[in-house]
């Protein structure tokens, strides 16, 4: 298998977190923050990745350099989110939103990410102003200071990101706004003030953050010496916080959501009348009207609506996922987007590259054997005669069309 390195790109951040709000009596002046964010990745030439939605985004003239998640090194992808600075999760969770921002706005003014960063910057200044204190009290002091801080003073709270009304709870900058974001949001806030206390010598001891899996918990931090075999599963590294955060928008703006007892993966494939592995006649009938809905809102051009997801918005967080190369359903999910877009050829491409990464020790039977039947229906279209998609369907990606 032929195989091209690709040099690493190199991104140094300077942002200086001086300004009158965060001056204190304590004559307390951090340097700036200088990160290096350095990427390898490889690309095999028999896994040419042409992404649908950002390749329409260039041609339209938005840049998608730095929302496009390269591949982090092993390293960089194993390291924990509270000591990791090769990766600055700040400014890409920022750019990630400001893509996404780009797609559905009707205003040619971009997301200012700068303005948030210097935000994210000063919440860690204004703990060194208000807890200063602490600096020499014990790991458990400066942690129970620390959360007061960030959940009792500055009121971040979490809320179910799976909410149609709490979107916003999904991108930084509305978090940082509103304060109040998905667990994923607030754990990459923890994280970002720990990095900057580490980088100004305020926090001298290691630290983990503890990722809640249940519907209710905010992220808490804990001494890294006083960790537990069993906490283990909820250490975030940089990769499995970006996958997380993916994940959330994914699954949010998935167009296909009634009848959570399916994954969304069945959902969209029984929309494309590919499964039919209903329970009772009342579940299906569900499925199929909501089938025929999502099928006249793309033909009108409607790619979100109320409740009802957003398919660009879910093919972006599919498109990056696909770039992070943790999970080979990225792909199979991708796919199926692909399908209801109108994107046959794409579409079977990624199913074949599905079957080629996929393990059958972690295959479902309902979901291969959907699979199977989007890629003889997929093959059946395009063997049909003058089958061709018009030129301009990838510029109808971004017809603004409002939701109803």
């Amino acid at each position: 298998m032929a195989v091209a390195w690709v040099s690493s790109n190199t991104f140094t951040i300077f942002s200086s977190s001086t300004s009158s709000s965060s001056s204190s009596s304590h004559n307390f002046h951090p340097p700036g923050r200088v990160m290096n964010c350095s990427c390898k990745y490889l690309l095999s030439s028999t896994d040419d990745l042409k992404f649908v939605l950002h390749d329409a985004l260039d041609l339209s003239g938005i840049n998608t350099a730095h929302a496009r998640i390269e591949k982090l090194s092993e390293i960089e992808r194993k390291t924990s989110i509270s000591v990791n600075r090769g990766v600055d999760l700040g400014r890409a969770a920022l750019n990630i939103a400001a893509e996404d921002d780009s797609i559905v706005s009707h205003s040619s003014v971009p997301l200012p990410v700068d303005d948030f960063i210097e935000r994210l910057d000063n919440l860690s200044m204004g703990y060194c102003s208000r807890y200063s204190s602490s600096f020499g009290s014990s790991p458990e002091t400066f942690l129970d200071c620390l959360e007061r801080y960030l959940y009792v003073n500055k009121g971040f709270r979490r809320t179910n990101g799976r909410n149609q009304v709490e979107h916003r709870a999904l991108y930084l900058h509305s978090v940082l706004t509103h304060r109040s974001g998905s667990v994923s949001m607030l754990c990459l806030i923890y994280s970002e003030i720990l990095k900057m206390l580490r980088m100004w010598d305020v926090l001298h001891f290691d630290v983990e953050i503890f990722f809640p899996r249940d519907p209710y918990s905010s992220p808490r931090g804990y001494q890294k010496q006083k960790s537990n075999e069993s906490d283990q599963a909820h250490i975030m590294t940089s990769q499995s916080l970006l996958v997380e955060i993916l994940k959330d928008l994914k699954n949010a703006f998935w167009p296909f959501q009634l009848s959570h007892a399916t994954s969304p993966f069945l959902r969209a494939a029984q929309a494309a009348q590919c499964f039919t592995g209903f329970k009772n006649t009342e579940e299906s009938a569900l499925e199929l009207a909501s089938a025929k809905a999502a099928r006249h809102r793309l033909q009108r051009g409607v790619w979100t609506s109320v409740r009802f997801g957003d398919m660009r918005r879910a093919l972006s967080a599919c498109e990056r996922l696909i770039l992070l190369k943790t999970d080979p359903k990225d792909l199979r999910d991708y796919a199926v987007l692909l399908y209801h877009c109108g994107f046959y050829e794409e579409s079977l491409h990624y199913l074949n590259l599905y079957q080629q990464q996929s393990s059958s020790s972690t295959s479902d039977l309902e979901e291969d054997d959907a699979v199977e039947q989007l890629i003889i229906r997929l093959n059946l279209i395009l063997m049909e005669e003058g089958w061709c998609r018009q030129p301009e369907d990838k510029t109808n990606l971004f017809n603004n069309s409002e939701p109803w």
